[in-house]
C-alpha cells in the first residue's frame, strides 16, 4: 500500500518528504513524479512505510496539515488506472471521422 501525498510545494524533495513521514514510522520508499518535458516535481508523491498502521498514523496527522506554506492532501493512494495505448482511449483511432474509408464503384 502507499500513501498519495498532494498539494507540494515545487520545491520539496524526496528527503523532506522521508524526514516529515519518518516522524510516524519507518520510511521504506518516496517517489515524487515529474513533468516528462520541463522536469519539474508535479506537485505531488506517493510515500510507502513499513507497516499499515504507521500509514495510517500519518495520514490522520498529515492530511490537512500546513507545511511549507501549503495544505497537504495526504490519503491512501487508488491503484493506477489502466490507459488504453495511444491516449485516445480507443487505441488511437478516431470515430466517425471525415477521414473514414468509402468505396469508389
Amino acid at each position: 500500500m502507499s500513501i498519495y501525498v498532494g498539494n507540494l510545494s515545487f520545491s520539496v524533495t524526496q528527503q523532506d518528504i522521508s524526514d516529515i513521514f519518518s516522524e510516524y514510522g519507518t520510511v521504506k520508499r518516496v517517489q515524487l513524479p515529474t513533468d516528462r518535458e520541463t522536469g519539474r516535481p508535479r506537485g505531488f508523491g506517493f510515500v510507502e512505510m513499513e507497516t499499515e498502521a504507521q500509514e495510517t498514523a500519518a495520514i490522520e496527522a498529515l492530511d490537512g496539515a500546513e507545511w511549507m506554506g501549503r495544505d497537504l492532501k495526504v490519503n491512501k493512494a487508488r491503484p493506477r488506472e489502466e490507459r488504453s495505448p495511444g491516449g485516445m482511449g480507443g487505441g488511437g483511432r478516431r470515430t466517425g471521422s471525415s477521414n473514414s474509408f468509402s468505396r469508389r464503384y
